[in-house]
């Protein structure tokens, strides 16, 4: 099942609750405490394009690149007033463009997409190789307290003005990897509503385990904070931002 396909037309919707700009300017509060300033920089699974928005309004030369065209036809539709950006359909894994960047930036758990060890080294490695030396690497991934034992096994239901859904998971403890079963009822009139499923998978990845990624993909910093924040991640710390710098 190919994941965010109808998803792409209600992503926004739900998630309404995040405030993209926040995260924009936590974005240049790390850029200021590592003392960077960017000129180029891609956003990897950039999505509908929130983050990218703010990022393009303040100026910087950015390429986006995501998986799913659906998500990339939302971004268009944000970003095309915008002539210092570039949309591509890539895959993190094994992204290649053939330039090189100030800093590379990916949100909203993207990277705990990667589900194999082997694969998120690779993705590591494809960063390393696209930054400038002294480049900057910024991401964030659901913790492994929050997919074990905030979502795993556990059903949630929402019903909004035009979207009804469930959310149930399955946390498998052998592969540490939460699978996600979503039903929508969405409608568009407010009267007939359309059923469409999806499955999403996501990884738990100790702490330890990015920090000797990034360390064997070649960042020779890597640092770690609870997201939003500059504060050293807790016990239950649910989403744990990283800064690799090449």
């Amino acid at each position: 099942m190919d994941i965010y396909n109808k998803f792409a037309n209600i992503y926004d919707e739900l998630m309404m609750d995040f405030n993209y700009e926040d995260w924009f300017n936590y974005i240049e509060d790390i850029f200021k405490k590592y003392n960077k300033t960017p000129r180029k920089i891609i956003e990897m699974a950039c999505g509908t394009g929130n983050l990218s928005y703010y990022l393009a309004k303040k100026g910087y030369n950015l390429t986006c690149f995501d998986l799913s065209e659906n998500m990339l036809s939302q971004a268009y539709g944000k970003l095309r007033k915008f002539k210092n950006v570039k949309l591509i359909k890539q895959n993190m894994i094994d992204f290649n463009l053939k330039e090189s960047f100030d800093s590379i930036i990916s949100i909203c758990d993207s990277i705990n997409y990667i589900t194999r060890k082997e694969d998120l080294l690779q993705t590591f490695k494809n960063v390393w190789n696209h930054l400038e030396d002294d480049g900057i690497f910024i991401f964030d991934i659901n913790s492994f307290y929050k997919l074990k034992y905030i979502i795993g096994n556990n059903t949630f239901v929402e019903d909004r003005e035009d979207v009804f859904y469930t959310w149930q998971n399955y946390y498998d403890e052998n592969k540490n990897i939460c699978e996600f079963y979503l039903t929508f009822f969405f409608s568009e009139d407010g009267e007939i509503y359309e059923r469409f499923d999806e499955e999403h998978k996501e990884r738990a990845y100790e702490l330890d385990e990015i920090v000797e990624l990034l360390k064997k993909a070649g960042f020779r910093d890597v640092d770690y904070f609870q997201a939003f924040q500059f504060e050293r991640p807790v016990e239950k710390t649910e989403r744990i931002n990283f800064v690799a710098i090449k």
